[in-house]
């Protein structure tokens, strides 16, 4: 049992890293350019190695208590061929899945086994010869499989002492191998992705890894119609594009039609759509399939587009922040309030990083799902700034004081259009590290590196802090602390420290005059309240200084997806994309956030709250003063409104129209 076992785990490998480099192979010139096999093999390792750990791990365990019974011996032998079985099959499907969709086996491929009758039907007509030579390498393998580890003599008994240390020693290697890293979260896809070319991003993985992730991460996907309530998806889609100030497109029907496969009105957020009435979301990517698809025209021109930062901080509430009434614990912002245009009444779109990120970055709408960067298919060819930028001759970089594959940051800014990333590996010589990362003051001190010594082309740089975060850790010397040393009052005052060092060195900069910025925070650091949605913790900072933006004090209420359309205006930008938030720029922009608070929505119009609860009527109120709230008289019209706008983002994800069309003149 333990040969058996042995065997199974070298021929495992064996397989996994010849399949990985016949792919590298086959598209060596698209490797090459992103640097080369290595990346490839070093990720491949570890990924394999979750993989075969855990199929061999149970067995391994057992082996030195039950490897002398021949019945134990025989149904290893059959568990192990099962998993040899899986691995080859997905390693042979990968050639003509990649030459298809550009990527590994994924949820696709599973989700294709829901209609078992058209896709074999297809595959069978188009591919017969592809069919049979997989069929044949696979019954190959298979042969090969039980020749090695498919039977096996029973093990000599163990010496009873060996038996529980020979089982500690498996167990610690099958938990490594499992975790994948001994840093503070295990392995996933982010980890190994290595480049900003998608599919290359998932040559370090397997293909049975790869159709697993992808089938465990749909349980993050979650239909808003379900929860909420439906409605027809023309009039979701009108609704939307009058609230964005968009006019009426006249494709709107058509790709409506398009993604649902049907050419009739749905319930929108339920279906799936593919533009071939199989449901599995493909689309056609063309203009006419994307309904908000519009160009904005920038407000003021430039001859050379301005550079771009985006600036995140870490949980950094509005309660903490001086000049919008909070504790005060923010001098270096309030001063900077002064030289920028700053907005006091920002609300966040949620309370966690991934779904401030999705909204600065991609001007993504909260739905009741999980957010956008841990969705599957989000993790390429889904709308960000960098996507929008590239077309514009940027190059687009993310610093992170952190793991840059937490929360899958690093796949799905790779993913859709991101060059470069500068995560805690890439610090020389931080001053400080924490449990989260290298310290805001390292952080800053990249970005400032990185700006003085820019490419001979504009960038896109998005900067997120991580000091500000319990166990609020901060370096010593900075600041005088007050009170308890690990608090959130101190890391509020130290990331300020660091925020108004950084722009104190960037005004004397050569690149301040062609760089605009937004500071603005991801959430608040705890979003509590007995209100069914604390409007109080979702009111965050955003400013946007630097160049010739002019100082000013804007009481608009406006939401974090009306940053990304803005910076595009200042930065002299006309540019197609398919963002709902509104370009401040516009007088008659704001009065409107939305907000996702566990499973309550929240669409705040003025003083007016609706709020969307699961399976319940929706219901409002007044909003008066933080956490005083005034219940009102149901608007329909306003419910409509929150509704339309809560499954607007789901639709745009189940039929990925969430997209740029392919760029002019290509292929």
């Amino acid at each position: 049992m333990r040969t058996q076992i042995w065997v199974f785990i070298v021929a495992a490998f064996c397989l996994l890293t010849l399949s990985r480099c016949l792919l590298a192979a086959w598209q060596w010139p698209r490797v090459r350019q992103a640097g080369g096999l290595l990346p490839i093999l070093k990720g491949g390792f570890r990924i394999d190695a979750n993989q075969i750990a855990v199929f061999a791990g149970i067995p391994a365990l057992l082996a030195p208590w039950l490897g002398h019974f021949p019945l134990a011996v025989t149904i290893t032998g059959w568990w192990l061929l099962i998993a040899w079985f899986l691995l080859v099959l997905l390693e042979v499907s990968t050639p003509q899945f990649i030459y298809e969709y550009d990527t590994r086996p994924n949820r696709l491929y599973v989700e294709y086994l829901k209609h078992p009758q058209e896709v074999f039907g297809m595959l069978w007509k188009g591919y017969k010869a592809v069919i049979i030579g997989g069929v044949a390498i696979l019954v190959l393998f298979m042969w090969a499989g039980h020749a090695l580890f498919g039977h096996a003599p029973a093990d000599a008994p163990m010496t009873w002492w060996l038996r529980p240390l020979y089982s500690l020693a498996a167990a610690a290697i099958i938990f490594l191998a499992i975790r994948g890293t001994l840093g503070h979260r295990p392995i996933n896809p982010a980890t190994v992705a290595y480049c900003g070319d998608s599919m290359l991003n998932t040559l370090p993985l397997n293909s049975l890894y790869n159709v697993a992730y992808a089938v465990y991460s749909m349980k993050n996907e979650r239909s808003a119609a379900d929860v909420y309530g439906g409605m027809p998806a023309e009039e979701m889609h009108e609704i939307v594009k009058r609230c964005a100030g968009l006019s009426s497109a006249a494709g709107t029907g058509a790709a409506i039609a398009a993604a649902t496969g049907t050419g009739a009105a749905m319930s929108a957020g339920t279906g799936t759509g593919t533009g071939t009435g199989t449901g599995t979301g493909t689309g056609t990517g063309t203009a006419q399939d994307i309904p908000s698809l519009h160009m904005q025209e920038p407000a003021m021109r430039r001859d050379r587009p301005l550079n771009v930062v985006l600036i995140v901080e870490e949980s950094l509430g509005a309660q903490y922040t001086g000049v919008l009434g909070g504790a005060g614990l923010t001098p270096e912002f309030d001063r900077l309030a002064g030289l920028g245009w700053n907005f006091t009444q920002a609300y966040a779109t949620g309370t966690r990083s991934v779904r401030g990120l999705e909204a600065v970055v991609a001007g993504f709408p909260p739905t009741v799902s999980d957010a956008a960067l841990r969705l599957p298919d989000a993790q390429s060819n889904f709308f960000t700034l960098a996507q929008a930028l590239r077309r514009q001759g940027y190059r687009s970089r993310f610093i992170y004081g952190g793991e840059a594959h937490f929360d899958n940051m690093k796949s799905f800014f790779f993913g859709n259009g991101f060059d470069d990333l500068y995560d805690r590996a890439t610090f020389e010589n931080p001053a400080f590290v924490g449990t989260w990362g290298a310290s805001d003051e390292d952080m800053f001190a990249q970005l400032d590196r990185l700006l003085s010594n820019p490419p001979d082309q504009p960038t896109l740089t998005l900067a997120f802090s991580v000091t500000n975060h319990s166990p609020w850790e901060y370096p010593q010397g900075r600041i005088q602390p007050v009170g308890e040393p690990a608090s959130v009052e101190n890391t509020v005052r130290y990331a300020d420290w660091a925020l108004g060092r950084f722009f104190d060195r960037a005004m004397q900069s050569d690149y301040w005059q062609d760089t605009v910025f937004l500071v603005v925070a991801d959430h608040d650091s705890r979003v509590f309240g007995a209100s069914l949605v604390p409007l109080r913790h979702f009111h965050i900072p955003a400013l946007i200084l630097g160049a010739d933006v002019p100082a000013r004090s804007d009481g608009r209420m406006i939401s974090q997806i009306d940053l990304p359309p803005t910076l595009l205006s200042l930065a002299g930008i006309r540019a197609e994309h398919p963002m709902i938030g509104h370009d401040l720029c516009r007088a008659d922009a704001g009065g409107r956030a939305m907000m996702q608070y566990s499973d309550n929505y929240g669409y705040l119009q003025n003083d007016r709250l609706l709020v969307l609860e699961p399976q319940r009527p929706p219901s409002q109120y007044r909003y008066i003063a933080p956490e005083t709230y005034e219940p009102a008289e149901l608007d329909p019209e306003l419910a409509r409104e929150a509704l339309a706008h809560v499954l607007w983002p789901a639709w745009m994800y189940k039929n990925r129209r969430y997209t740029l069309p392919p760029a002019r003149g290509a292929a």
